[in-house]
């Protein structure tokens, strides 16, 4: 059997953003800014919602599960990026670019898993809500979050095995801040079609399936709030569910553009507009993610003011 483990090499380089190399310092700026703002936003609603008692409902516990993922996803990327900015550090282990790699896909399989409970959360507290409470109790909360976890971790595991079988004997450049899948598999010197087609699988069983259930989802709570007479509860029905959209819509989109930019519009697209929109569903999401839940829900935002209220006195 051919060593695999013999070609790899000790180290790969993450070269940024190509063409942009004099501009790296003031890309910095915008990327420091929004990696403060997610670390502090995300840090503050983990920490609101789980030191209130009032907020240990089903809704916010989803919430503080999706800003663990939104710090983790940032601070899997970000950091070194900045560090390629700042310091010209491009080089990356190649364990470390497969931990990544993991770490990274992880991350969005299991933030795509939580936005599915949230969906079905608001499905259940709109077209079910006598029988709410009694369904979304702690252990099936933790039921749904360790499937979650589980059906992560299973359908990524292999994406390491599949990098890591492969020989690189050729260029350790990667042209990107981070290392991706395809980033990585494309630098191998043997055939990646197994790599493709289960990248497209895996996108198509999990996010793609995800996706579909959101919406078939906000199909049925839509057609149960429009046949509620009262305008007043129309507009409270719905506006428990608009900062779950514009989370969904901030998360996906940038996302599933990444993932067909980098399969099938990689020559058709230039390099540097493909790796800055590409940043966008890793350092976005999780800074718009809290300023999205603070202003739209009453209970965090009267929370927040609160908090500042003490620290200023």
């Amino acid at each position: 059997m051919l060593n695999t483990t013999a070609l790899h090499p000790d180290y790969f380089l993450l070269m940024g953003v190509p063409g942009l190399e004099e501009s790296h310092l003031l890309l910095s700026i915008p990327f420091s800014i929004m990696y403060i703002l997610a670390l502090t936003g995300n840090s503050m609603l983990i920490f609101i919602i789980g030191t209130h008692k009032t907020l240990q409902q089903p809704m916010y516990l989803f919430l503080m599960m999706l800003a663990a993922c939104d710090l983790l996803l940032s601070s899997t990327t970000v950091p070194k990026t900045l560090c390629i900015f700042w310091f010209n550090s491009y080089t990356i282990s190649f364990t470390g670019c497969i931990f990544q790699t993991f770490s990274i896909h992880f991350n969005f399989g299991t933030e795509s898993a939580i936005l599915v409970s949230m969906a079905y959360d608001r499905y259940y507290a709109i077209c079910h809500p006598l029988s709410y409470l009694t369904t979304f109790t702690g252990s099936f909360i933790r039921m749904m979050v360790i499937l979650a976890l589980l059906r992560s971790f299973g359908i990524i595991t292999p994406i390491v095995y599949l990098l890591h079988r492969l020989p690189y004997e050729g260029s350790i450049v990667i042209e990107h801040t981070y290392c991706e899948h395809m980033s990585m598999a494309r630098l191998a010197t043997a055939d990646i079609l197994v790599n493709v087609v289960y990248g497209l699988v895996i996108a198509a069983c999990s996010s793609g399936v995800d996706l579909i259930l959101i919406i078939v989802s906000y199909v049925v709570i839509v057609r149960t709030v429009l046949r509620i007479r009262s305008s007043d509860a129309r507009v409270k029905a719905f506006n428990t569910c608009v900062s779950h959209v514009c989370v969904i819509t901030l998360f996906y989109i940038p996302a599933f553009f990444s993932f067909i930019a980098h399969r099938v519009g990689h020559k058709n697209i230039s390099a540097q507009f493909h790796i800055l929109f590409a940043n966008l569903y890793v350092i976005v999401p999780p800074m718009m993610n809290p300023i999205i839940c603070g202003v739209k829900t009453k209970e965090i935002r009267q929370r927040v003011v609160s908090m500042f209220c003490k620290v200023s006195w």
